[in-house]
């Protein structure tokens, strides 16, 4: 992969994966009212914004190991929110949630909750999105989407093992599907659309991207990540 390519495609987009503010709410409804927080891997600051705007009164970091992205993600939150670079499964805390959306997969879910058990303060939350493998019924169409983005996907029961393997338990589950996944997609066909032409060395992943959008229009209904709220056990 060109990193510098991808992340020149990836910049001035509002969130780094699908997802929605409801997805965050979803979560507060579901555990005590947390006063420390922090958004793991943030990306570009969607989700602390919602995190920022529904905890008032809370402490809230955000962490991202993309200069860039922090950079954006500080001109998006107040300035009580702490935002700094840095590695999104080696911190300190105690957070009596921890919330990563789409990032889980570049660790392992089992090593990522691992990672941040210390981290949690008594009675601490974790709640992370994590690609879900199609059912027996879905399209080839989904099917192809994953391999080419993610071959070693999961289903819930490969999930849960992962989840029980760090000794946790799952309080609830969520399905991130359809209307999210258009929002994400959309501000980046315009950003692709916008650098077509402009750099040779953009050709080829413009088209990788392009690739994903186009295999994920085939299938949209059949693809979905899960959102897992989860505690030690």
């Amino acid at each position: 992969m060109n990193r510098e390519a991808f992340f020149t495609v990836h910049r001035e987009l509002p969130r780094e994966g699908p997802g929605e503010a409801a997805d965050v709410h979803w979560v507060l409804d579901q555990i005590p009212k947390p006063a420390r927080v922090l958004d793991a891997a943030c990306g570009p600051g969607a989700d602390t914004v919602t995190l920022a705007d529904a905890l008032p009164e809370a402490a809230i970091t955000a962490i991202d190991k993309m200069p860039h992205f922090v950079e954006e993600t500080r001109t998006r939150v107040p300035d009580r929110v702490t935002v700094r670079e840095g590695d999104a499964f080696d911190v300190r805390g105690p957070f009596d949630i921890i919330w990563c959306a789409g990032a889980v997969y570049f660790k392992c879910v089992t090593q990522a909750l691992k990672a941040w058990r210390p981290a949690l303060g008594p009675n601490g939350h974790v709640a992370f999105s994590e690609p879900l493998k199609p059912g027996p019924d879905a399209p080839q169409a989904a099917w192809d989407f994953w391999a080419a983005e993610y071959p070693q996907i999961m289903d819930r029961a490969g999930l849960s093992d992962q989840v029980i393997a760090a000794g946790f338990e799952i309080l609830g589950t969520r399905l991130i599907f359809g209307q999210p996944w258009e929002d994400y997609y959309t501000p980046m066909q315009a950003r692709i659309d916008k650098l077509r032409g402009t750099d040779p060395a953009l050709t080829d992943t413009l088209h990788e991207h392009q690739r994903e959008i186009d295999l994920w229009r085939a299938a949209r209904d059949h693809v979905a990540y899960l959102l897992i709220l989860t505690r030690p056990a």
